[in-house]
């Protein structure tokens, strides 16, 4: 009964230890948790798209069809507004006519002048524009067959090939500094 008796009063007397301990613990959580969030807080966006309709004219660079500069403009008024806080803040270009088209109205709404980059080394391109624009928003204008694989070295995600008709597939790829990129795929 004594043994009883003197674990009984034992408990109390550590609870208050074992409350601050506890609590110790959680507010460590918490600062790491905040600082995470700091962290990671600076994503970067980057859109990619492929070119919009072209003029099928057997050309070996054919221009713009209406309905493509209808979607180029459309482009425009999704992201042009440079007052708002989030416009793309880079945009970079096959050198071809039907991607500079693509990015034209858009680039001219912002007063940002398209990077025209080759469609050679997509894992170091990727590699670049991420490191260059940390916590910026960027959009990238290819082409049906370089759109895939620069979304799955920026994303780790592998798309399905883009179909010789399909225009209107963007995808946004949003990279935390640390975890893992987010992808989202929309039509416009």
């Amino acid at each position: 009964m004594k043994n009883e008796h003197a674990r009984l009063h034992r408990g109390p007397f550590l609870m208050p230890i074992w409350l601050l301990g506890m609590t110790a613990l959680a507010g460590a959580l918490v600062m790491m948790f905040a600082g995470w969030v700091l962290l990671t807080a600076d994503s970067t966006t980057i859109i990619v798209i492929r070119h919009a309709e072209q003029v099928q004219d057997g050309s070996k660079d054919p221009p713009l069809s209406p309905a493509g500069d209808a979607r180029a403009k459309l482009l425009a008024r999704l992201f042009g507004d440079a007052r708002l806080p989030g416009h793309i803040d880079a945009i970079y270009v096959l050198p071809d006519l039907r991607c500079r088209r693509t990015a034209a109205p858009l680039a001219d709404g912002l007063g940002v002048a398209p990077s025209v980059v080759s469609d050679g080394n997509t894992r170091s391109f990727a590699h670049r524009i991420v490191h260059e624009h940390a916590g910026g928003r960027i959009l990238v204008v290819g082409h049906g067959a370089t759109v895939p694989p620069l979304v799955a070295a920026l994303s780790g995600i592998d798309i399905p090939p883009i179909g010789s008709d399909e225009f209107g597939a963007m995808y946004i790829v949003t990279g935390p500094r640390v975890g893992r990129s987010n992808l989202l795929s929309v039509s416009y």
